[in-house]
């Protein structure tokens, strides 16, 4: 019996890593390195909690929000639906939906190609009105290629604030060049970060038994 495939959709982490204008770079340091007298290799991380694919905690956009080690991981596994966004303009907008996306997680590819390279600013964000559509559906996780679910420029983060009045969980920073449109078994648990605004994650999709 042939095992179901797994898309790893995770950026990997290293230096040079794009990361949001003004934040903290990832480094990586050797603080133990093996030798005759020491056994092990060991090094500290320096790096933003939103490197990478990462998942937002409400406390990012919400003074009062949860922190990532309290929120229920249910959300961040389970059947998903990944949506070709590619054709939309700014923003995602509630028309570019499929009538119904019969999934509580959903993950939109907005990229022709990741840029794993460098940082690009101007990328599709969501509309807030795609968000309250999604969570009338019963969607309970929004996923996305991008670095945010809003426009670098927003200062009102009105789809932060949409998954915010709805309790949606939120990744961002996938890589979906891959991922053919359709569903599939997400997996994408962030750390558990007391205090935390946000949590790296391993990120993956599975083909569905």
């Amino acid at each position: 019996m042939m095992g179901r495939r797994i898309w790893d959709i995770s950026q990997p982490l290293h230096p040079g890593l794009p990361v949001w204008p003004g934040d903290t770079q990832f480094a990586q340091a050797k603080t133990w390195q093996m030798s005759e007298s020491l056994p092990v290799n060991v090094s500290a991380l320096t790096m933003s909690t939103h490197s990478g694919a990462h998942a937002d905690a409400p406390l990012h956009y919400s003074e009062g929000g949860a922190d990532i080690a309290s929120v229920d991981l249910a959300a961040y596994l389970g059947e998903c639906m990944v949506i070709d966004a590619r054709r939309a303009a700014h923003l995602i907008e509630s028309s570019d939906l499929p009538e119904d996306v019969g999934a509580d997680r959903v993950l939109f590819r907005t990229f022709e190609v990741f840029p794993r390279d460098n940082w690009k600013a101007d990328t599709t964000a969501i509309a807030p009105e795609t968000v309250n559509r999604l969570a009338g559906q019963g969607v309970k996780l929004i996923g996305i290629d991008g670095p945010s679910i809003d426009p670098q420029e927003s200062k009102d983060m009105s789809a932060h604030k949409a998954v915010l009045k709805h309790d949606i969980r939120v990744l961002e920073g996938l890589v979906l060049d891959d991922v053919p449109e359709g569903r599939y078994e997400l997996i994408a648990l962030p750390l558990p970060i007391v205090g935390g605004d946000a949590s790296p994650v391993r990120a993956i999709l599975r083909d569905l038994p």
